[in-house]
């Protein structure tokens, strides 16, 4: 079999035929590039659109609640909700932290938390039984029994870990995502709200112009405009925009909303100085950054900078030195 491929792979004919169908299949790969990428901000927006009617929903049934104290409730079905309320997931794996972490990692409504308590659920046997199977049946370790044993628990608990850490990172890449493009954004909150529009005008134009930038920061302003329309009061619409993303500068945005709206301060210079404070921060990040660079490339240049640089001085001087002896 070997002899096969090195007979291949020394032939120059097969090999140009192998490149050249390389090379067509990577240009048709390019060619149809635009038809498969998807629309994510369609689809983000879509999705909003969804969250502004359950909004609605909701606000009508209380509404109608509070006047005729009747309410009705939609179920939705599902397997990870048959298997969080036949095993009552909810009572032992919940927690309130990781309702939060779903609210700020983008995964709402009853449907996210019961996938969530599902697999948080399943990971963890899932694991123990593959790394079972894995240390005695495939690898064959000549490890004693109370190691493997060890190994398949230490597994159990890399599972149970497992969907936290990736709840974890979806969240911090998510607030990553928002807080690039907080500055453009606020100073786009400026523009609405010193030409004379109202802030649901506002926060509903800035939200459909930010999406270019960050989906994620966009889907948030939408659904804040949305509570903003339906809410009793906008002061929670404002905390519950700070509780989903979790960002201190949009805190910092909330705090200021809620403060123009309770004491009826102009919002325009509000936010220009808070448009300023934040390039004041991303200004100092950046210089924290670049005054961390130097220690940060010294071992990386004296393992490949300088051998290299060594060599192409002194390798002319070694050359003549061995001519001459």
């Amino acid at each position: 079999m070997l002899d096969l491929v090195l007979l291949k792979v020394g032939d120059t004919h097969f090999m140009a035929v192998v490149l050249l169908s390389m090379g067509c299949a990577a240009g048709v790969l390019m060619a149809l590039m635009p038809f498969l990428q998807t629309d994510n901000l369609a689809r983000r927006m879509k999705d909003v659109s969804t969250e502004r009617e359950r909004i609605r929903m909701r606000e009508r049934e209380r509404l109608a609640a509070s006047q005729s104290k009747t309410s009705l409730r939609y179920k939705s079905g599902g397997i990870t909700k048959t298997v969080t309320e036949s095993l009552n997931l909810a009572s032992w794996l919940n927690t309130d932290t990781a309702k939060q972490q779903l609210n700020q990692a983008g995964f709402r409504g009853a449907g996210a938390e019961n996938a969530f308590l599902t697999f948080r659920f399943v990971a963890p046997i899932l694991f123990f039984l593959v790394a079972l199977i894995y240390v005695f049946f495939i690898a064959k370790l000549q490890w004693a029994f109370t190691f493997k044993v060890c190994a398949a628990i230490f597994a159990a608990y890399l599972g149970i870990k497992a969907p936290e850490i990736f709840l974890s990172n979806k969240k911090t890449k998510r607030q990553k995502s928002m807080g690039r493009a907080y500055p453009n954004m606020v100073d786009l909150l400026i523009i609405c709200a010193e030409s004379g529009m109202s802030i649901e005008h506002a926060v509903r134009k800035v939200s459909m112009e930010i999406g270019a930038e960050s989906i994620e920061l966009a889907e948030e302003l939408t659904l804040l405009a949305a509570e903003m329309s339906y809410l009793e009061q906008r002061r929670t619409a404002f905390e519950n925009l700070n509780a989903r993303t979790g960002v201190d500068s949009i805190k910092q945005l909330t705090t200021v909303l809620v403060q123009s709206e309770k004491y009826g301060t102009p919002l325009g210079s509000a936010l220009r100085v808070l448009a300023q404070e934040s390039r004041d921060q991303r200004m100092t990040a950046a210089e924290k950054k670049a005054a961390a660079l130097p220690p940060t490339l010294t071992v990386p240049m004296i393992l490949f900078f300088l051998p290299g640089l060594f060599c192409a001085i002194l390798g002319p001087a070694v050359i003549q030195i061995n001519h001459w002896t």
